[in-house]
């Protein structure tokens, strides 16, 4: 059984998830900024609560480290790196737009937070700038299927057919940029 909860800490808001399951010991798992919290079945609200109080401090500062390691990972693009990325783009953009018979109105590289690309219904593709650490093959996937979206515009069965006519181990290269 899960529910989503929030621990309030030195006036952050803090939410978790908490999962009762058939287990003997009360875990916390921190992953990509999000906290889980394993209770027993048995375990009282009272006791729970008290437990995720008692470790507040612990889990404010692991979301803290995760938080810098994650600021560094973003340091590291230096600017060689972003004329390669805009080379790679326009170089598949070209490949793509010959392919598809589509072309896009305009093509930015920016940091975005929430995705490694997007498309929107003006056909203006933006790629995120953090894919100039990745591989050329991921970079390709990436641009491939916001292109695709200039066609379909959702992740129907046709927008994926459309994307693995053209890349056929996208799905490899898909779960190795969300990894």
């Amino acid at each position: 059984m899960e529910e989503f909860k929030v621990l309030e800490y030195k006036g952050k808001v803090i939410p978790y998830k908490l999962i009762r399951t058939k287990i003997k010991n009360l875990y916390i798992y921190i992953k990509d900024g999000k906290v889980t919290v394993k209770i027993p079945y048995v375990l009282s609200n009272k006791r729970q609560e008290e437990f995720v109080n008692k470790k507040a401090n612990w889990i404010s500062k692991k979301l803290e480290e995760e938080k810098r390691k994650e600021n560094k990972k973003e340091e590291k693009i230096e600017e060689k790196d972003i004329i390669k990325l805009q080379e790679l783009v326009k170089k598949y953009v070209e490949k793509y737009s010959k392919i598809l018979k589509v072309c896009p109105n305009k093509v930015r590289i920016k940091n975005i937070k929430y995705a490694w690309g997007s498309c929107s219904v003006n056909k203006n593709i933006t790629i995120n700038s953090k894919l100039a650490i990745k591989n050329e093959e991921i970079v390709e996937y990436v641009v491939l299927h916001e292109m695709c979206h200039l066609l379909e515009m959702n992740h129907s069965k046709k927008f994926w057919k459309l994307v693995g006519e053209n890349i056929k181990d996208y799905k490899k290269l898909r779960k190795e940029l969300n990894s």
